[in-house]
């Protein structure tokens, strides 16, 4: 694994040409690397702003030792990375974070074992292969549950909601083309928050203020932060994070989201990465989460975080770009990023914007009233 400092001049290889790998390139950039970016789609929103991109599949092995060989060190933005290319660049000693959270975070029933392995909480769940246990399962489990697949899906895809006996079927369906399902107690949580924190090689953590997540049809749609949780909960948030990344040997950014419930919570998703709730992060903190995961990969001390009092982040979807640039006079003080990304459809995150004030409840209200968030 790579321990000593890469320096200005190196080269990062990023797999996956997303927003992510975007904003990581900026980040990386400024710092005085070269950026090269291996994604199947040519002119992607990395490729846009890196110095160079090999255009090809991600399970193109070939093309995985090239990006090896012309890289220093290599992160991804996804976690949907094929495993067999995490391999060989963690046996190349190019991966500071290894394949490990890969395989975990790839893998639902992995992901779930890892969180009760380091003593979180979770909701009870069962993982099952035929519809005898999954019918099993929900019936122990209790009504409302969710069945999800164990690999892919993600903004509310390959999941089905099952409110009784009647819903089971669909989830065969769905269980019918994978190999097994997670069922989870469907959770009347409070608040959805969400932590996202640096870890480097020697084990050290940053933490980014907890964020309050509202989501719409599944998607992400604002992030408030500082979350609207006691301080109690956000310490909570901060053991959790503590003891899943020393449990998975976390390096880099990563984010965990959590449900509150009252003053308890429940682990739900791992991100090993950077997280769309941690966009705000660019302008509300002293150092982003995209900078501060550019010097874990590269051997670079961490910087103390230091957060502006408020911040909320919108997601900008194909729908909301005309509305919010009709009004953008209204609304001057909206850090604007956009993607770069070609088509605009209707659900697909095209940008986001970011706002910084002195109170998040005084903030979110101002933008509630703005109806730049949709209350």
């Amino acid at each position: 694994m790579q321990t000593n400092k890469l320096l200005f001049g190196s080269t990062i290889g990023i797999i996956g040409g997303g927003q992510l790998g975007r904003m990581m390139t900026t980040a990386a950039k400024h710092m005085g690397y070269r950026v090269i970016v291996l994604d199947p789609t040519p002119d992607c929103p990395t490729a846009q702003v890196a110095d160079q991109q090999i255009v090809a599949a991600y399970d193109d092995l070939t093309a995985v030792k090239e990006l090896a060989k012309q890289s220093d060190v290599v992160t991804y933005e996804f976690e949907n990375v094929y495993l067999q290319a995490a391999e060989i660049l963690e046996a190349a000693g190019i991966l500071p974070q290894g394949a490990q959270s890969l395989r975990i975070t790839q893998d639902r029933e992995l992901e779930k074992q890892a969180m009760v392995e380091s003593g979180q909480p979770v909701a009870d769940f069962a993982i099952v292969r035929t519809k005898e246990q999954l019918t099993e399962a929900a019936a122990e489990i209790g009504y409302p549950a969710v069945a999800k697949t164990c690999r892919g899906g993600y903004d509310g895809k390959g999941q089905v909601k099952l409110t009784s006996l009647e819903d089971v079927d669909e989830a065969v369906s769905m269980l019918n083309h994978a190999d097994r399902l997670i069922v989870e107690k469907w959770v009347p949580f409070d608040k959805e928050i969400s932590i996202v924190f640096t870890r480097n090689v020697a084990g050290e953590i940053t933490y980014f203020p907890v964020g309050e997540n509202i989501h719409r049809d599944h998607i992400l749609h604002a992030t408030i932060v500082p979350a609207r949780v006691s301080k109690s909960v956000q310490e909570k948030a901060h053991q959790a994070a503590k003891a899943i990344a020393e449990t998975i040997g976390v390096v880099g950014t990563f984010a965990i989201e959590m449900f509150v419930c009252g003053e308890e919570i429940l682990i739900n998703e791992l991100a090993p990465r950077p997280h769309n709730s941690g966009h705000y992060t660019i302008e509300a903190c002293d150092v982003s989460q995209f900078e501060q995961h550019i010097r874990a990969i590269c051997g670079l001390p961490l910087i103390p975080i230091h957060a502006h009092p408020a911040a909320v982040m919108v997601n900008l979807l194909g729908k909301d770009i005309e509305p919010f640039f009709a009004q953008l006079d209204d609304n001057p003080s909206a850090h604007i990023h956009m993607y770069g990304k070609e088509a605009a459809k209707p659900l697909r995150k095209m940008g986001h914007i970011t706002f910084i004030g002195d109170d998040p409840v005084i903030l979110y209200n101002e933008l509630v009233e703005k109806k730049i968030i949709d209350n």
